[in-house]
């Protein structure tokens, strides 16, 4: 599964920030810890081994500061999961976003610019109508996002935010950021939110739960709080301190569905490559 470069789509000519959405898919080193525990066979105290199978490819129709862009072709991966999860996920990628394995059945749309890509997943159709009109407020149900914010571009502002949060290794970096004066210092509160479950995996990724009606790095993306829980995981990656953040909330009978989800963003930013 092949990630676009960062690089290439920094050098797109820079857009308002506001006619887009961003923040996610890189490379990352010293990734550890990527979960391999799954819901176990009901009835049973056997957990269901994982299995390397192929999951239906979907490719993802784009828009942002270059245009619109048609959804690409791609082949069916292989990937090590529980065949009976397999069956019920499908992966969705867009051109220059990185992919994402989502509900199978769903719909799928990307927003792209100089600071970032996101690709969004839904069980309700997507455009850039929606997506990138100034008056949506964001996904109030069931949605998967997972987006790349370029610490190097305007994308900073974003990767700031979460660093500060959540990566005290990267606190200089935030702290630069900050210095800039561009934004206000209170744009970046320091320390994790109060209501969030936090798993840290290594200094540079840390997975997360956000639970239901609660602010938390669920709720740093599109999705906007609601009475269901939010799942995914933040990466830090690159020489210049990108950002990939998975956000997914889905209904409670595919709540099992999570941990292959985010194993699957953890294991391609693992052999993408290193910092």
């Amino acid at each position: 599964m092949t990630g676009v470069s960062l690089r290439a789509i920094a050098m797109i000519a820079p857009m308002k920030a506001s006619q887009f959405l961003i923040a996610s898919l890189a490379v990352c080193t010293g990734l550890a810890g990527i979960p391999t525990g799954f819901a176990q066979a009901k009835g049973t105290a056997a957990p269901v081994k994982p299995a390397t199978v192929t999951v239906p490819f979907v490719g993802c129709a784009s828009d942002g500061q270059g245009g619109p862009v048609k959804a690409p072709s791609g082949k069916s991966p292989a990937v090590t999961i529980p065949a009976g999860v397999a069956q019920r996920l499908a992966y969705y990628k867009a051109e220059y976003s990185s992919g994402v394995l989502a509900p199978r059945g769903w719909h799928c749309f990307s927003t792209y610019g100089s600071n970032g890509a996101s690709l969004f997943v839904s069980p309700d159709p997507l455009d850039s109508k929606t997506l990138l009109s100034l008056d949506w407020k964001g996904f109030t149900g069931p949605a998967v996002q997972i987006s790349v914010s370029s610490g190097g571009t305007s994308g900073r502002f974003e990767v700031a935010k979460i660093v500060a949060r959540v990566f005290p290794e990267y606190k200089a970096f935030a702290q630069s950021v900050i210095a800039e004066g561009i934004e206000p210092a209170g744009d970046f509160p320091f320390g994790p939110y109060p209501s969030d479950k936090l798993t840290n995996r290594s200094k540079s990724v840390v997975e997360f739960e956000t639970p239901a009606n609660s602010q938390g790095l669920g709720t740093d993306s599109r999705l906007q709080m609601n009475a269901s829980p939010i799942d995914g995981v933040a990466i830090v990656t690159g020489a210049d301190t990108d950002l990939v953040q998975l956000s997914a909330r889905v209904p409670e009978t595919d709540r099992e569905l999570i941990p292959a989800m985010i194993a699957e963003v953890e294991s391609e930013a693992a052999s993408s490559g290193a910092n």
